[in-house]
């Protein structure tokens, strides 16, 4: 198999599909994390604290940026439970659907009777 064969072959298999989507997919939904928390979330907050210009602009040392680094925290913090919460909406999606292919799979007393009918016919 030449090299341009194999790589094709590599480049078009699912899972590597899936994996691009979710990388793309994953950067556009922290922008929507990291704006959710700069823009609406910190607006709220900064009023409560006593410096003028917000938390970011907390400086505890020559270029130490203690706020720059707590809001970086707090929007890692939020996007992980942004992603849990999906993930649980994922799983229960998944659960609703395996639940209903166990109820098409299983008989209904109709056809339960029916198949006791046509064993009893074969006997």
């Amino acid at each position: 198999m030449s090299f341009i064969q194999e790589f094709k072959k590599f480049a078009i298999r699912g899972n590597v599909v899936d994996l691009s989507v979710g990388i793309i997919m994953g950067a556009a939904f922290g922008k929507i994390v990291t704006s959710a928390v700069e823009d609406l979330f910190m607006p709220m907050v900064n009023p409560l604290l006593v410096i003028d210009q917000g938390w970011e602009a907390i400086v505890i040392g020559p270029g130490i940026k203690l706020g720059r680094f707590l809001a970086a925290v707090l929007n890692f913090m939020v996007i992980n439970l942004a992603t849990f919460f999906l993930i649980r909406i994922i799983h229960k999606l998944q659960k609703f659907e395996e639940k209903v292919e166990e109820k098409e799979q299983a008989p209904t007393p109709t056809e339960k009777l029916l198949m006791e009918i046509r064993d009893a016919l074969k006997k």
